[in-house]
């Protein structure tokens, strides 16, 4: 239990040690305490803080930092979100004012405002599959005598496109099975497609293609990969800024890592709830454990939720990060559900 000093003395400590970088001493400490405290009364808080874990003595300096504990209880029981200002939520205002033709687009958006507002690494989920996505049409494109492209559309925009091979078709044999995909399949839960696919569809394909385990297995992938929570990431670069100089080396696997969809969704929890955070050694990962990952679920009711996130150094200002996560969450789920709501009119 810490007394409302030591809480004052820890969160000066991090709010010093953010924005400088550099260990913060007890003379600092007491020259910026709201009431005046003599720096004898710091040190012995100090040493109280660092005997619970809560701060850190540096080897270079006699200045204290905020250990992983410190930054924890901080989170827990300290901060505040910041309101946005003004420019921010202009910049948010304005960017989800354009006009978007697919889901993709305005998470895709999310992920550059969100980026450019935190000055952070920015990832942002498509909402979750579930059984909400179906299937919205599907079309079958003769590009030559072998070549063939394939496009599904789901209810919810997004448009997946494959060119394979596919010979000895005439392009009335494809009208028909566009005809028969488009009868059976359209308005049908993504599952449900996938289910008939193994069962129902391969029967009235064999009339039309002598060999139609090639095009089903196509057309499985793309459903699978339509029904797959998509990835927007945005700032990768920014990593760049606060890459301690010893730590260089690491940024390439870093940048592996997080440009793969499936290690990412395995880093951010779908399931969060409301915006969290998790530090360093918290993320189960070597490659994070100088960095915290802040989330935000949005929640668009029947239509499932997705997430937001933000990869930034442990150093990070949590409160102004917080409540910019926290405000575009909310933009966020406004603008989705209207886009929902628009397309049902």
């Amino acid at each position: 239990m810490l007394t409302d000093r030591q809480k004052n003395i820890l969160q000066i400590i991090i709010r010093d040690y953010t924005r400088t970088g550099m260990p913060v001493g007890s003379k600092a400490l007491a020259e910026e305490f709201p009431t005046h405290v003599s720096s004898a009364t710091v040190r012995n808080d100090m040493a109280a803080l660092e005997s619970k874990g809560l701060i850190n003595k540096t080897h270079f300096s006699s200045g204290r930092v905020p250990s992983i504990e410190g930054y924890r209880y901080y989170l827990d029981n300290l901060v505040q979100p910041d309101p946005l200002d003004e420019g921010a939520e202009d910049l948010i205002k304005t960017s989800f004012n354009n006009e978007f033709d697919r889901i993709d687009e305005i998470v895709q958006e999310s992920a550059k405002v969100l980026s450019d507002l935190t000055n952070y690494m920015a990832l942002t989920f498509n909402p979750e599959s579930g059984d909400n996505v179906k299937l919205g049409g599907f079309r079958l494109v003769k590009l030559d005598d072998r070549q063939v492209m394939a496009i599904i559309v789901t209810n919810t925009g997004h448009v997946i496109d494959k060119i394979f091979r596919l010979a000895n078709v005439s392009s009335e044999q494809l009208e028909t099975i566009v005809n028969i995909i488009n009868t059976e399949l359209v308005g049908k839960p993504l599952k449900e497609v996938m289910d008939k696919l193994k069962l129902d569809i391969p029967m009235l394909m064999t009339k039309y293609i002598q060999s139609p385990e090639g095009f089903l297995k196509i057309f499985g992938d793309m459903l699978t990969e339509a029904g797959r929570d998509k990835v927007h990431v945005d700032g990768q670069l920014n990593l760049l800024k606060f890459a301690e100089r010893q730590n260089i080396d690491r940024l390439k696997p870093l940048y592996h890592l997080l440009g793969t969809e499936d290690s990412v969704s395995k880093i951010i929890d779908p399931n969060s709830k409301d915006v969290q955070v998790r530090i360093g050694g918290e993320l189960r990962n070597d490659l994070l454990k100088d960095y915290s990952i802040i989330t935000g679920t949005y929640d668009l009711k029947e239509y499932g939720h997705g997430v937001i996130a933000v990869i930034g150094p442990t150093r990070m200002p949590y409160s102004k990060v917080i409540g910019i996560v926290g405000a575009l969450r909310e933009e966020l789920t406004k603008k989705l559900l209207g886009y929902y709501d628009d397309d049902n009119d």
